[in-house]
């Protein structure tokens, strides 16, 4: 995993994955969005990246987002298993609403990158936990990747070192860390909510986990102690008197820190920092995600 290795000296790097991009505009856009999204739709800009959800009306996931708005257009970019979704479920609020929407995924090509700054002067771009993240016009994409490779010394990232990097940065991946069973505050993803807009679909559900209570589970990070023999998907989370504390999502060796890390969701009770788990017959503990802040890693590789 030289390509890895790299990373983590500072290296940029980039890879082509899926995603889906639409595009919703006209005189209602802004108030239809409004009443659809867990965070405040007027914070949208075309300089910084909104993380919002669309939830259903048990506060269920239904589709992780980031939005800009460029001119009179709010950008939506999602995962590639929930565009189509979404963008079915919203279109058919076009014939009761003066808005408009439009598919824009066969138009573009996505790219994850790191340790790259984000101003670079091509397609549309969306901060990321691992860096910043660029939708490229179908016929700008070869000249993308020739111009990181030759003006920027980036390498291709392989798909099982992005794997490993995006679980060391955090980021959940739909039908793995996270899918339509889901509630959204168990993300427990910061800027992801407003709590102060007002109503949308969801709304009653998510408020009262925060002013009434908390979510049963959320998702956290996880250090291996002690190498395991072998880990599957949803593997469960015990205390140390043997109790149900939840389950793993995504695991993999970490060079960087020399132990397996995971994803995972951890019962409310075994939230705190430092709290010592087993998994698998082996002891862990429960960490903050993100484990390693990408972001502060590309600027410090920008301003050497």
């Amino acid at each position: 995993m030289e390509d890895y290795r790299l990373i983590h000296q500072g290296i940029g790097g980039f890879i082509h994955r899926n995603r889906g991009l639409m595009a919703i505009w006209g005189k209602e856009a802004e108030r239809f969005l409004n009443g659809m999204i867990t965070n405040d739709i007027r914070m949208a800009n075309d300089k910084t990246t909104l993380k919002a959800a669309f939830a259903n009306a048990q506060g269920r996931l239904i589709a992780l987002v980031r939005i800009k708005r460029v001119n009179d257009r709010f950008l939506i970019e999602t995962d590639e298993s929930t565009h189509q979704r979404l963008f079915e479920n919203l279109s058919r609020f076009t014939l009761a609403g003066d808005f408009f929407i439009e598919n824009l995924t066969n138009q573009y090509k996505f790219f994850h990158t790191c340790n790259l700054s984000s101003d670079l002067d091509v397609g549309l771009s969306f901060d990321s936990n691992l860096g910043t993240d660029f939708f490229v016009p179908n016929d700008d994409c070869e000249r993308f990747i020739e111009y990181l490779k030759a003006r920027k010394s980036a390498i291709e990232i392989s798909e099982q070192s992005f794997q490993l990097l995006r679980i060391e940065a955090g980021m959940p991946l739909y039908g793995v860390d996270m899918d339509e069973s889901t509630v959204v505050p168990e993300l427990g993803e910061e800027g992801l909510i407003s709590y102060n807009k007002g109503c949308y679909i969801g709304q009653e559900i998510i408020a009262r986990i925060r002013f009434r209570g908390h979510v049963a589970k959320r998702l956290r990070g996880l250090v291996f102690l002690d190498e395991p023999e072998s880990l599957e998907f949803k593997t469960e989370i015990k205390s140390p008197d043997d109790k149900n504390a939840g389950y793993i999502t995504s695991y993999s060796f970490s060079p960087h820190f020399a132990a397996t890390i995971a994803l995972g969701y951890v019962r409310y009770e075994y939230l705190a920092e430092d709290t010592l788990l087993r998994v698998a017959d082996k002891d862990v503990k429960v960490k903050d995600i993100p484990f390693i802040n990408f972001t502060h890693k590309r600027q410090e590789a920008i301003n050497e």
